[in-house]
């Protein structure tokens, strides 16, 4: 059974690292949140690293840029580690062909397609038509707002074509300010259940969580996998994540499942331990706000 804190710090002695979720944790897609940033700033000044470890498909510099504008501080934070990044990594390495069909927001993603001086010998990707296409790259939906169904047409015709499709950001959907908008993993899912290749670099899958631990020993290579504490409030991707790896974790309720766990300050208790029992999932702690 999880266990209900009031605030970090009630746990946060336990542990030498965090690896802390971005959107629903420290901002909401418009602005910080400052009891989550002044938690983090505090868990640093005590000695800890923080790494953010974040589902966008944004390279390491672009989601730098991106906590500046929502008033993240760099004082919150030690290293980020980014969805993007890992599958920039695997597309440059040439994971779904040269030729690739793009989707998702050009003005928003084109830093995905940036060269990567880590890699030897890239693949030179040109973005093409579909019909032209070798492979997908997939950074999220054309209209966050549309349902996932409308790509339907032509993942059919690229399922038919055997192409694979690289996920740059897992998470299904997340919430900017008060609006819900469907990201890249809604997509790839659904080419999934039609018969097609998805492949998955950011949470829950380990390619994320290994570029984690690789920032994290530039800061402190001494620190173990015992030693860190995910925090999250996607059970799916964050909480699902740290079960797999053997990390211990903090469930924030009050993002994507507020209303399943009836969040207000803190979560309901019944209500949450309803919604694990659903999941099947099992957070070490729970908490309603990162604090």
């Amino acid at each position: 059974m999880t266990q209900i804190i009031n605030e970090l710090s009630e746990i946060s002695g336990r542990y030498k690292a965090l690896f802390v979720d971005l959107w629903g944790c420290v901002h909401n897609g418009v602005t910080a949140f400052p009891e989550a940033v002044a938690a983090l700033e505090a868990y640093r000044a005590a000695g800890g690293v923080v790494v953010l470890v974040t589902n966008s498909p944004k390279p390491r510099a672009g989601v730098t840029t991106q906590l500046a504008r929502f008033g993240v501080p760099e004082e919150a934070w030690d290293a980020i580690a980014t969805s993007g990044d890992s599958a920039r990594a695997a597309m440059f390495r040439g994971v779904v062909g040269r030729k690739v069909w793009f989707m998702g927001e050009w003005e928003r993603d084109a830093g995905f397609f940036e060269p990567m001086q880590v890699i030897e010998d890239p693949v030179e990707i040109e973005m093409v038509e579909l019909k032209e296409a070798e492979g997908i790259v997939c950074c999220g939906p054309f209209d966050p707002y549309a349902d996932p169904a409308v790509n339907r047409p032509d993942f059919l015709y690229a399922k038919q074509k055997g192409l694979k499709l690289l996920c740059a950001n897992p998470d299904i959907v997340v919430d900017r300010g008060e609006k819900r908008e469907w990201c890249a993993g809604a997509l790839a899912r659904l080419y999934t259940e039609m018969g097609g290749e998805s492949l998955y670099f950011g949470k829950p899958h380990p390619p994320i969580y290994d570029l984690a631990r690789r920032r994290l020993a530039a800061v402190d290579a001494s620190i173990s996998d015992g030693e860190i504490l995910a925090i999250g409030d996607g059970i799916g991707t964050d909480i699902a994540g740290a079960m797999g790896e053997g990390i211990d974790s903090l469930f924030i309720t009050g993002g994507l499942a507020a209303k399943q766990t009836r969040t207000e300050h803190q979560p309901d208790p019944d209500a949450l331990s309803a919604y694990l029992e659903k999941k099947q999932s099992a957070p070490t702690y729970s908490i309603g706000r990162l604090r």
